[in-house]
Formats: C-alpha cells, structure tokens, sequence
C-alpha cells in the first residue's frame, strides 16, 4: 500500500480519544511509509491527521472543492492541495489515488464518503479495503445495523465482510495487508435474490 484515504470529521467530537486516534493513525501510516489522502481542511479531526502526518515527515494530498477552497477551513500547508470542481469528483479522485479506505469517526461526510467506497467495492468497482476505526466503540451501532440488514437478507455476509472494524489503528493496517477483496460482485450474486 502506498496511499490509504482517511474519513474523519471537520469538528474534534466530545472526547480527547477521537483526535488522540487522529494522531495514532496518522503516526502508524508514517511508520509504515504510507501516505495519506484526505479531504484537505485544517479542523477537526481531518486537521489533526494532517498536521500529525506533516509533522511526523509525512506526505498529505488534500482534495477540497472549488467551493469550499475560499473558506478558512483549507489546510494550506499540505504536500499538496487537489482543487476539483465538485464534491462528486473529489470522491473519485481520492478513490483513483488510493490504496484502501479507513474511516475515522465523524459526521455525515465520513459516512457519505465509506457507503459510497464500500458499495463501489460490492459492485466490483475497485478491490480495496475499506475500514473503521472504532474509537470509544463510536461504530457500534452501525456496525449491529449491518449485521441486522445481513439476518434479514439486505446485505450478504460477503459482503459485510468487507467492511473491516479495529480498535486500533496497527490491527487495522494489519487486516489491510492481508485483504483479499470477495470474488463475487453484487450483479453476479445469486444468493440474494
């Protein structure tokens, strides 16, 4: 793995351990030599994760919309900034140059972005990992919906699989190095039909 995508929040959350497990990750991607593409803001936790990773000697492509780039929120001191033209384009081209896909706790925008990678994987779009870091047990309830729409034939257990879940940053990256996409895609599935 040489890039992973890292979803996480524009605002820190309640507890000190979500920006503590910004700057975990962000230390063990460095040691493993694995840069970091992101959404490029400077708050939150997306902020936390940049700066950790610059500061560690790391590299951070930033991918930020033509509309958002006039607010203060851009990080400006990333390796490099990506402008693209839509919020659409940004999820493509931060899917084009990575390797997998972790999600760190955060809000509507970081679920956006996993369902989206995740279902691109169902459908055989790209045979990435994708992954939560499930800090204070923030996925818990996600993940029980999940394993509910797998009993009632929503989602095959395949393909939940997919979606890997760590408490730790260093057992996720190791699941990453392991990961074997499924070789079934949805459309040739005929488990649930």
């Amino acid at each position: 793995m040489k890039r992973l995508c890292v979803y996480c929040g524009s605002r820190p959350g309640s507890q000190p351990a979500y920006t503590e497990a910004a700057k975990n990750l962000a230390r063990a991607l460095v040691n493993r030599k694995i840069e970091v593409v992101y959404g490029g803001a400077s708050v939150g936790t997306m902020g936390v994760l940049a700066n950790t990773v610059l500061a560690e000697g790391g590299h951070v492509i930033g991918i930020i919309p033509q509309a958002v780039l006039g607010r203060e929120v851009v990080h400006r001191g990333l390796s490099e900034l990506r402008v693209v033209t839509s919020m659409h384009e940004r999820k493509a081209l931060m899917a084009e140059l990575s390797d997998g896909f972790i999600a760190l706790p955060g809000g509507l925008g970081t679920l956006d972005e996993v369902f989206e990678i995740l279902t691109w994987g169902q459908l055989g779009l790209h045979q990435k990992p994708c992954g939560l870091l499930n800090i204070r047990d923030y996925y818990r309830g996600l993940v029980d919906f999940l394993d509910h729409a797998v009993s009632e034939r929503f989602i095959t257990e395949v393909h939940r699989a997919m979606l890997l879940v760590e408490e730790e940053p260093e057992r996720l990256l190791d699941q990453f190095e392991r990961y074997k996409a499924p070789a079934v895609a949805k459309w040739v599935d005929r488990t649930s039909a």
